[in-house]
Protein backbone atom coordinates (compact mmCIF):
# COMPACT_ATOMS: atom_id res chain seq x y z
CA UNK A 1 0.00 0.00 0.00
CA UNK A 2 1.55 3.20 -1.23
CA UNK A 3 0.02 6.53 0.85
CA UNK A 4 -0.01 10.16 0.39
CA UNK A 5 -0.04 12.20 3.33
CA UNK A 6 -0.78 16.04 2.55
CA UNK A 7 -1.28 19.27 4.68
CA UNK A 8 0.39 22.09 5.54
CA UNK A 9 3.17 22.48 8.05
CA UNK A 10 2.62 23.29 11.45
CA UNK A 11 0.04 22.30 13.30
CA UNK A 12 -1.86 20.03 10.23
CA UNK A 13 1.76 18.36 9.90
CA UNK A 14 2.07 17.84 13.34
CA UNK A 15 -1.55 15.67 13.59
CA UNK A 16 -0.01 13.47 10.44
CA UNK A 17 3.05 12.43 12.22
CA UNK A 18 1.09 11.63 15.16
CA UNK A 19 0.08 8.43 12.55
CA UNK A 20 3.26 7.10 12.34
CA UNK A 21 2.45 3.64 14.40
CA UNK A 22 -0.19 3.57 10.99
CA UNK A 23 2.38 5.06 8.15
CA UNK A 24 5.93 4.02 9.47
CA UNK A 25 5.64 0.88 7.54
CA UNK A 26 4.10 1.62 4.36
CA UNK A 27 5.29 2.89 1.01
CA UNK A 28 4.68 6.99 1.53
CA UNK A 29 5.24 10.19 0.61
CA UNK A 30 4.11 13.85 1.49
CA UNK A 31 3.40 16.90 0.65
CA UNK A 32 3.22 19.63 2.46
CA UNK A 33 5.00 24.04 2.37
CA UNK A 34 8.86 23.88 2.12
CA UNK A 35 9.21 25.07 5.36
CA UNK A 36 11.49 24.68 8.58
CA UNK A 37 8.75 22.60 10.33
CA UNK A 38 8.22 20.67 7.78
CA UNK A 39 12.02 20.13 6.19
CA UNK A 40 12.89 19.24 10.09
CA UNK A 41 10.09 16.85 11.00
CA UNK A 42 10.88 14.96 7.81
CA UNK A 43 13.81 14.55 7.61
CA UNK A 44 15.04 11.32 5.45
CA UNK A 45 11.25 11.47 4.19
CA UNK A 46 10.16 12.12 0.54
CA UNK A 47 8.52 15.50 0.44
CA UNK A 48 7.11 17.26 -2.69
CA UNK A 49 6.75 21.02 -1.51
CA UNK A 50 3.44 22.95 -2.28
CA UNK A 51 2.25 26.08 -2.91
CA UNK A 52 0.97 28.47 -0.24
CA UNK A 53 -0.66 30.48 1.39
CA UNK A 54 -3.46 28.11 0.59
CA UNK A 55 -6.41 29.60 2.21
CA UNK A 56 -9.03 31.24 0.12
CA UNK A 57 -6.06 31.85 -2.21
CA UNK A 58 -7.19 30.95 -5.85
CA UNK A 59 -3.86 31.41 -7.77
CA UNK A 60 -2.20 28.93 -5.68
CA UNK A 61 -5.55 26.70 -5.56
CA UNK A 62 -5.05 26.60 -9.46
CA UNK A 63 -0.90 26.01 -8.70
CA UNK A 64 -1.58 22.88 -6.04
CA UNK A 65 -4.22 21.34 -8.31
CA UNK A 66 -1.41 21.24 -11.41
CA UNK A 67 0.89 19.76 -8.79
CA UNK A 68 -1.53 17.29 -7.71
CA UNK A 69 -2.33 15.78 -10.75
CA UNK A 70 1.43 15.86 -11.71
CA UNK A 71 2.73 14.14 -8.31
CA UNK A 72 -0.32 11.82 -8.06
CA UNK A 73 0.09 10.49 -11.81
CA UNK A 74 3.71 9.66 -10.95
CA UNK A 75 3.03 8.18 -7.51
CA UNK A 76 -0.40 6.57 -7.52
CA UNK A 77 -1.14 6.23 -4.15
CA UNK A 78 -3.59 4.07 -3.04
CA UNK A 79 -4.72 5.83 0.02
CA UNK A 80 -4.82 9.42 1.22
CA UNK A 81 -4.79 11.09 4.39
CA UNK A 82 -4.75 14.75 5.64
CA UNK A 83 -6.27 16.62 8.25
CA UNK A 84 -6.25 20.04 6.05
CA UNK A 85 -5.70 22.52 5.54
CA UNK A 86 -6.81 23.60 2.29
CA UNK A 87 -3.62 22.24 0.39
CA UNK A 88 -5.97 18.52 0.94
CA UNK A 89 -8.71 19.96 -1.69
CA UNK A 90 -7.00 19.35 -4.41
CA UNK A 91 -4.96 16.66 -3.73
CA UNK A 92 -9.09 14.83 -2.44
CA UNK A 93 -10.61 15.73 -5.66
CA UNK A 94 -7.55 14.55 -8.09
CA UNK A 95 -6.74 11.23 -6.14
CA UNK A 96 -10.62 10.45 -5.67
CA UNK A 97 -11.24 10.71 -9.71
CA UNK A 98 -7.59 8.49 -10.04
CA UNK A 99 -9.08 5.74 -7.43
CA UNK A 100 -7.26 6.80 -4.45
CA UNK A 101 -9.23 6.42 -1.18
CA UNK A 102 -9.60 8.84 0.97
CA UNK A 103 -9.25 9.80 4.69
CA UNK A 104 -9.37 12.98 6.57
CA UNK A 105 -9.07 13.72 9.94
CA UNK A 106 -11.13 17.11 11.27
CA UNK A 107 -8.88 18.90 13.76
CA UNK A 108 -8.73 18.57 17.14
CA UNK A 109 -9.43 22.59 17.58
CA UNK A 110 -13.02 21.96 16.45
CA UNK A 111 -15.49 20.64 18.84
CA UNK A 112 -18.60 21.91 17.31
CA UNK A 113 -18.10 23.59 13.75
CA UNK A 114 -16.74 22.24 10.67
CA UNK A 115 -13.25 23.88 8.71
CA UNK A 116 -13.70 24.66 5.55
CA UNK A 117 -11.48 22.20 4.35
CA UNK A 118 -13.31 19.79 6.43
CA UNK A 119 -16.87 20.74 4.57
CA UNK A 120 -15.07 20.81 1.26
CA UNK A 121 -14.17 17.08 1.18
CA UNK A 122 -16.54 15.66 2.98
CA UNK A 123 -19.15 14.16 0.49
CA UNK A 124 -16.36 12.35 -1.31
CA UNK A 125 -13.79 10.95 1.64
CA UNK A 126 -13.94 7.03 2.20
CA UNK A 127 -13.86 7.90 5.96
CA UNK A 128 -14.44 10.95 7.93
CA UNK A 129 -12.37 10.82 11.31
CA UNK A 130 -13.41 13.53 14.12
CA UNK A 131 -12.23 13.76 17.53
CA UNK A 132 -14.86 15.03 19.39
CA UNK A 133 -18.65 13.02 19.69
CA UNK A 134 -20.22 16.46 18.92
CA UNK A 135 -18.83 16.85 15.96
CA UNK A 136 -20.86 13.98 14.38
CA UNK A 137 -23.63 16.55 14.60
CA UNK A 138 -21.98 18.44 12.03
CA UNK A 139 -20.63 15.26 10.19
CA UNK A 140 -23.25 12.43 10.32
CA UNK A 141 -20.72 10.02 8.73
CA UNK A 142 -17.85 10.96 10.73
CA UNK A 143 -16.03 8.23 12.59
CA UNK A 144 -15.25 9.55 16.44
CA UNK A 145 -11.67 7.97 16.88
CA UNK A 146 -11.11 10.32 20.13
CA UNK A 147 -8.07 12.51 20.30
CA UNK A 148 -5.24 11.51 18.53
CA UNK A 149 -2.59 13.91 20.64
Amino acid sequence: MKVCLVGSSGGHLTHLYMLKPFWQDKERFWVTFDKEDARSILKGETIYPCHYPTNRNLKNLLKNTALAIKILKKEKPDLIISSGAAVAVPFFYIGKLMGAKLIYIEVFDRIDKPTMTGKMVYPITDRFIVEWEEMKKVYPKAINLGSIF
